[in-house]
C-alpha cells in the first residue's frame, strides 16, 4: 500500500503559519470575509429590524448568488489585462484592487438607502457589493494557490479562514454593536472604511509567478485545433473566439480530461457540501431576533464569541489536514456540520438564554471552521495552476450556486412550519455530502493502490 501524503509531524504542521505568504493570507482573508455578511446575514438582520417580512428577507438573500455564478466572469480575471493596473500591479493584484474599490462604493451607497422606502436601492447596491466581493474572491483564491505549493494549502486555507472570520466578526458583531449604539448607516459606512485594509495589503504583497507547463499549452492548442477543424471559428471573429476557447473551454476540458466521468461525482459533492449550513445561515439572525435576544446579545455572542471559536477550528483544521490528510477531515467536518445544525432545533425549543446560545453557536462555529478549511484545501488540490482563477471559481461557484438557491426558500419553510422543523430540515440537507465523501474516499484508496489484501 502506498504511503499517504499526510506525513508531516505536529511541530512542522504548526510552524507553517510563520511563512510570510501564509501571514499575508490573514489580511486578504479579512478583506474577503468583511463584505459577505453585509450582503447576507447582517443584511437579513437589518431588514428584519426595519420590519421587512421573513419571506422577502429570504428572497433578498439571493443577492449572494453572485458568489455562486462568479465562474461566468472568472476567465476575464484569469486572462484579461486591465489598463494601468495590470502593468503596475500584475494580473492578480490589479483585479483585486479594482474589486475592492467596487465593494467600498457599494457599501457606502447601501448605507444611504432606507430598507423600507428604498428596498430596491438597497438590493441594487447589495448586488454591486456582492459582485465586486465575488470578483475579489476569485483573485484572492488564485493568488493563494499560485503563491505556495499544494502541501501548504491547508495552512493557507487556515490563515485565510482566520482573516475571513475576523472580517465576519467585524461585519457581524461590530456592525450589530454600531447599529445598537448609533445606526445601521454608521455601521455600513464604517465597514466600507475598513475595506482599505485589503487595499493596503494588495499594494504590499508580491505578484506570484505563474508557470504554465508545455503539456497544458499543448492541450489548449489541441482544443483550439479541434474546433477550427470543424469550422466553428469565423475569420472575422477569430481572435476573440480563440481567446474564448483558451480562457473558457480550456479550463473545463482540462478538468474533465484529468478526472474523466468521475468528475461528475466530484462536482456533485462540491455542489452539496455547504447546502446545510448556508440554508441555516439565512434564518439564523431572524431566529435570534424572534427568540427575543437583543441586538447587543446577538452581536456579542453569535457574531463575536462564535467566530472566535471558528478561528480556532479553522487553524486547527489547517494543522489536521497536514497531519491526517484531506479526505478524513472532510468526513469529520461534514458529520460535525449535520450534528451542530440539529443543536439549533434543540435551542429553538428553549426559552432565550445566553448560556445555551453560547453553547450552540460555539459548537456550530467550531464545526464550520474545521469543515471550511478542509474544503478549501480540497478544492485547491483539484485546481490546475494553468487555469487557477477559472477552475477554482468554478468549484467555489458550484459550491454556492445550488446552496444559495435552496437557502432562498428558508423563510418559506419557517413560515410554513416552525423553527425546530426548519433546523432539522437544514441538517438533513447535509446527508448527501457524507455519502459522496464515501465515494471520494474509495476513489482515493484505489488511486493509492489500496486493496483489502494489501492492508493485511
Amino acid at each position: 500500500m502506498n504511503k499517504p501524503a499526510f506525513i508531516h509531524g505536529w511541530s512542522e504542521s504548526f510552524l507553517v503559519y510563520k511563512n510570510r505568504k501564509v501571514i499575508a493570507m490573514l489580511f486578504l482573508g479579512f478583506s474577503a470575509g468583511l463584505p459577505l455578511l453585509l450582503v447576507f446575514g447582517t443584511l437579513s438582520a437589518w431588514l428584519r429590524v426595519e420590519g421587512v417580512d421573513k419571506t422577502t428577507i429570504g428572497f433578498v438573500s439571493w443577492v449572494a448568488l453572485a458568489y455562486g455564478i462568479k465562474f461566468l466572469w472568472s476567465p476575464l480575471v484569469d486572462r484579461l489585462s486591465l489598463p494601468l493596473l495590470t502593468h503596475h500591479l500584475g494580473q492578480r493584484r490589479g483585479w483585486m484592487l479594482l474589486a475592492q474599490v467596487g465593494v467600498i462604493v457599494g457599501l457606502f451607497n447601501m448605507s444611504f438607502s432606507d430598507p423600507l422606502t428604498q428596498l430596491q436601492l438597497v438590493v441594487l447596491f447589495a448586488v454591486m457589493t456582492a459582485f465586486s466581493s465575488a470578483t475579489q474572491d476569485i483573485c484572492i483564491d488564485a493568488w493563494r494557490i499560485e503563491s505556495l505549493d499544494e502541501e501548504y494549502q491547508g495552512a493557507m486555507a487556515g490563515a485565510y479562514q482566520l482573516g475571513y472570520r475576523l472580517g465576519m466578526i467585524v461585519a457581524g458583531g461590530g456592525a450589530f454593536s454600531l447599529a445598537h449604539f448609533f445606526s445601521w448607516t454608521v455601521a455600513y459606512q464604517f465597514m466600507a472604511i475598513l475595506m482599505f485594509i485589503g487595499v493596503v495589503t494588495v499594494l504590499l504583497v508580491s505578484e506570484p509567478e505563474k508557470h504554465i507547463s508545455e503539456q497544458d499549452i499543448a492541450a489548449e492548442k489541441k482544443v483550439i485545433a479541434t474546433v477550427e477543424k470543424y469550422h466553428f471559428v469565423f475569420n472575422s471573429l477569430r481572435r476573440a473566439q480563440l481567446w474564448f476557447l483558451g480562457a473558457v473551454v480550456g479550463p473545463f476540458a482540462d478538468f474533465f480530461k484529468r478526472h474523466g466521468l468521475f468528475a461528475i461525482i466530484i462536482l456533485s459533492f462540491i455542489m452539496v457540501f455547504r447546502i446545510s449550513d448556508i440554508t441555516l445561515g439565512v434564518m439564523a439572525n431572524p431566529f435570534y431576533i424572534d427568540m427575543g435576544y437583543t441586538e447587543l446579545e446577538i452581536g456579542l455572542v453569535t457574531k463575536t464569541v462564535g467566530p472566535l471559536v471558528t478561528i480556532m477550528g479553522a487553524l486547527l483544521g489547517g494543522v489536521m489536514v497536514m497531519h491526517y490528510g484531506t479526505m478524513r477531515m472532510l468526513m469529520t467536518g461534514a458529520i460535525l456540520v449535520v450534528f451542530t445544525n440539529l443543536l439549533f432545533a434543540w435551542l429553538a425549543t428553549l426559552q432565550a438564554d445566553v448560556i445555551y446560545l453560547i453553547m450552540v453557536v460555539g459548537a456550530d462555529n467550531l464545526a464550520a471552521g474545521i469543515a471550511t478549511t478542509t474544503f478549501i484545501a480540497y478544492l485547491s488540490a483539484l485546481t490546475n495552476k494553468a487555469y487557477t482563477a477559472t477552475q477554482y471559481a468554478l468549484f467555489s461557484s458550484i459550491m454556492l450556486l445550488l446552496a444559495k438557491f435552496v437557502a432562498g426558500f428558508s423563510g418559506v419553510v419557517v413560515d410554513a412550519t416552525s423553527y425546530p422543523v426548519f433546523f432539522i430540515y437544514a441538517a438533513a440537507l447535509g446527508l448527501p455530502s457524507i455519502l459522496l465523501i464515501l465515494f471520494l474516499m474509495q476513489k482515493e484508496k484505489q488511486e493509492m493502490g489500496y486493496t483489502p489484501e494489501a492492508a493485511q
